[in-house]
């Protein structure tokens, strides 16, 4: 000790030594917390076996876990090859966090999958092409793409043209539910003839077939996981597995759904018409609905009027009353992982 510091040690009393003793405590306790005070260096400190906790203000956000095959129309899709675990996850992961239309679809399901099914089943097509219709409109029947697709199996004019449908002012019938699934199973029965699997049938659902055709020779490929061509069809396959995926095990994904949620098939009366129609108002009214129910329920309806000047017979679908009462009509599922256990 120097004299200098003898000097000052003696000018302090005891009191001042104990002051000076708290400030310097206090001191290395700031200097310890504003060291510590990072969450990265907190987390790290934390035991290993914790689980991490999101920030306050976050939700979990829980990774859909990746199967390492999925089953569709009968066959296994091996998923064991990372690009396409990864083609898979982008989609899955997309579409479980799309939640308003992935849940929508699901609800909808419920009402139209009774409807198309057994269409698919009368031509033979595996029901999981049931999903490409969810896909392509979400289940919406009134869908209409910005390409000028539409209807729930999102047909262009000149395409439903080709498979049967009538599209003109006054009827389109990529609006009538039934039609269209028909036209569906015609394409897809023509692509499955020319690809023999159904990957590459998805593909040109979405690309065109004389596109995907011309690459598949080009590129010296059987199917369309191995092909390179515009992204949205490189992704088209994968989103179909991702929505069969989902709706066969929405809880899995965060969905809770109630039997009263799920949308109801409606219950319909049928009237046949095979003469022109001068105004679809009038008639509607003649038949115990209003015109806002009647193109509701046949969308197919484009105008106020038909000409029909070939008498073709058109089937009009008039709801019944009490299947539209939320009260009154039964509660069906048509697949009952739709609905949450408990």
């Amino acid at each position: 000790m120097t004299a200098n510091s003898n000097n000052l040690h003696k000018k302090l009393s005891p009191m001042n030594i104990k002051h000076i003793a708290t400030i310097s405590a206090v001191s290395a306790a700031i200097l310890a917390a504003a060291i510590v005070i990072p969450s990265g260096q907190l987390e790290a400190r934390e035991p290993a076996a914790a689980t991490p906790q999101p920030q306050a203000g976050f939700t979990a956000v829980v990774n859909p876990v990746i199967p390492y095959s999925v089953c569709f129309a009968g066959k296994d899709i091996s998923l064991e090859n990372s690009d396409m675990a990864e083609r898979f996850d982008r989609e899955i992961t997309a579409m479980a966090y799309t939640h308003g239309n992935t849940l929508l679809t699901i609800k909808r399901a419920n009402r139209y999958f009774p409807r198309l099914a057994p269409i698919l089943k009368k031509h033979g097509v595996p029901e999981d092409l049931l999903y490409l219709a969810a896909i392509e409109s979400y289940l919406n029947p009134r869908a209409v793409s910005p390409a000028k697709a539409a209807g729930m199996w999102q047909f262009i004019p000149s395409t439903a043209k080709e498979y049967g449908l009538e599209v003109n002012e006054y009827v389109d019938e990529r609006f009538d539910i039934e039609k269209e699934t028909e036209a569906a199973c015609r394409y897809l029965k023509n692509a499955l003839a020319k690809y023999g699997n159904w990957e590459t049938v998805a593909a040109s659902y979405n690309g065109g077939m004389a596109r995907v055709t011309k690459e598949l020779a080009a590129q010296q490929a059987a199917s369309a996981y191995d092909l390179w061509l515009a992204e949205e069809t490189m992704r088209y396959p994968f989103r179909l597995l991702a929505m069969k995926t989902i709706m066969e095990n929405p809880s899995d994904y965060g969905y809770r759904i109630t039997p009263e949620a799920l949308y109801q098939p409606v219950e319909y009366k049928t009237v046949k018409v095979n003469a022109p129609v001068a105004d679809w108002p009038q008639w509607a009214k003649d038949h115990g609905t209003d015109y806002r129910t009647l193109r509701e329920h046949n969308p197919w309806i484009r105008s106020k009027e038909l000409p029909n000047r070939t008498g073709k017979t058109y089937t009009v679908r008039i709801p019944e009353e009490k299947s539209l009462s939320r009260t009154s009509r039964k509660t069906h599922v048509y697949d009952h992982r739709w609905v949450a256990a408990d």
